[in-house]
């Protein structure tokens, strides 16, 4: 009995470090397409913007 309680902690801390690899993946994916969003509105801005120009 005692062996489980251990491996209980160490799959704990595991789970700890994949929620935050997976936050920090969901943060770059995030920060990707933010990014890219953006450029794709500034291009229509400036689209725009040359037509009443």
């Amino acid at each position: 009995m005692p062996h489980i309680p251990f491996h209980r902690r160490h799959e704990d801390g595991a789970t700890s470090v994949e929620y935050a690899l997976m936050a920090s993946l969901i943060a770059a994916v995030a920060a990707a397409a933010v990014g890219q969003f953006g450029l794709a509105v500034l291009n229509l801005f400036q689209i725009v913007a040359g037509l009443f120009s």
